[in-house]
């Protein structure tokens, strides 16, 4: 049965770029995904572009680029990627210029855009899904809505002989199923195998994860040498069953236990994981230990796909402002106690005014609150006060507040640290499948 080799190379925006050169290199691969873009992370990639037209992709593209694309065009690994956020085609020229400085003339860089939909919804009613109110209800605060695409498009940008694919917002297992789709001619109304599909994605798409990054905890789930975290592979079959594996040699390890939780993360329903190309059921899902470092998975299913896409929309909310300082030695407790007062009252009398705040002590009730917790009283704490403002003024006041505490509060306090930022919130809603029509353009270097 043939098989294809897919590699994960990013879980996040900031993640390594290391574990994915590795896999590049010696992973035997014939895809390398990129999976770089949260929902709040196209909504500030829009506010970048507003500033700056020729920007609003990934902040890390070129410096991957220029790591992978030498050891993917020698061993004929395609890339595919939602590095493209806010900018696709801005990514994929770029992309282009890092190819021809490198050397390698004739790559053929696929954009893939149609996700920005800001025009379509901007004032419309369409309902939020976390809190009352419709799109027109956020008013002149809107600054992106973005919808979740599916495959085709990337499949199409392969079988126009593609060799890297820049995405904008697709749903993040599309950038793994889309290799299958292409590979094994799976059809689009498959369900079955698209499920079984987005069980894959799902395992790849947060990279080091399923290797033991964020699984492990010492004397209770060991994982060793996390400082080379290898990042996986599936060995995928045309039946749409797998082998999670890594590069042999590299850091980290995976077991059955890593791939349950990875499965796990994010599920809202596992017989009901919807995606913009099916709704996945992983409630039959299996795995099994073949050899070291190789999980075999299973089951799997699908249902047809939702009449609807999901809309990140991103707005203006509020502005945020924040403090913080440090004590150690004895009493240390009582000092941060006392400078959390302190600062209480100050921001009273001086009349900041905010909506929401926080006074916590960091290692003491930053997390659990109340007494209802026993613990031995630290040697060090930090205090941190961080509240919410209706402008960039009073945000401002709250960090001043906390850094008067070098020379007006409690004895030895060092470390200080201060900022204020606008918030750019995320917020959803559904559009109608028809309404996103993608594209596919091209540049070659």
């Amino acid at each position: 049965m043939k098989t294809i080799r897919i590699g994960s190379g990013a879980g996040y925006s900031g993640d390594r770029i290391e574990p994915a050169v590795e896999l590049a290199e010696r992973g035997n691969i014939s895809y390398l995904g990129f999976e770089c873009l949260a929902e709040r992370t196209i909504a500030l990639a829009q506010a970048e572009r507003l500033r700056d037209p020729e920007a609003g992709f990934d902040p890390l593209l070129v410096a991957r680029m220029e790591a992978v694309l030498r050891p993917c065009a020698a061993n004929g690994v395609r890339i595919i990627t939602n590095m493209g956020a806010a900018n696709p085609t801005g990514a994929a020229k770029a992309t282009a210029e890092v190819a021809r400085r490198l050397g390698l003339p004739g790559l053929r860089i696929a954009a893939v855009t149609g996700d920005d939909v800001l025009a379509e919804v901007q004032g419309g009613d369409y309902p939020l899904l976390e809190r009352p109110g419709t799109v027109a209800s956020l008013g002149d605060s809107t600054r992106s809505a973005n919808a979740y695409m599916g495959l085709a498009p990337i499949v199409d940008a392969l079988r126009g002989g593609a060799d890297v694919v820049i995405t904008g917002r697709v749903g993040d297992p599309a950038l793994f199923m889309a290799p299958l789709v292409h590979e094994f001619g799976w059809a689009m109304d498959d369900w079955d195998r698209l499920g079984k599909g987005a069980v894959v994605g799902h395992l790849l798409e947060c990279a080091g994860q399923v290797t033991g990054g964020y699984f492990a905890d010492p004397g209770y789930k060991d994982v060793t040498d996390l400082a080379r975290l290898g990042f996986p592979i599936a060995e995928v079959s045309e039946d749409g069953s797998a082998i999670i594996t890594k590069v042999e040699g590299s850091g980290g390890r995976i077991r059955v236990a890593t791939c349950k939780e990875q499965l796990l993360y994010e599920l809202l329903d596992p017989t009901a994981y919807l995606q913009p190309d099916v709704i996945a059921d992983f409630s039959s899902v299996r795995f099994a230990e073949v050899a070291p470092d190789r999980v075999a998975v299973s089951g799997g299913g699908g249902r047809p796909r939702p009449d609807t896409l999901k809309v990140s929309v991103g707005y203006l909310d509020s502005y945020i402002g924040e403090g913080q300082i440090s004590y150690v030695g004895p009493g240390a407790v009582a000092r941060g106690r006392l400078a959390l007062d302190i600062v209480a009252e100050r921001l009273q009398l001086t009349g900041v005014r905010t909506s929401e705040l926080r006074l916590e002590l960091i290692g003491v009730d930053a997390v659990y609150k109340g007494s209802g917790v026993a613990r031995a009283e630290p040697g060090e704490i930090r205090i941190r006060v961080v509240g919410r403002t209706e402008n960039m003024a009073e945000a401002i006041r709250i960090g001043n507040e906390v850094e008067t505490l070098y020379t007006n509060g409690p004895a030895g306090g060092g470390g200080a640290f201060k900022q204020a930022r606008q918030v750019v919130a995320v917020v959803s809603t559904l559009v109608p499948q028809d309404m996103v029509r993608p594209a596919v353009s091209y540049e070659v270097s």
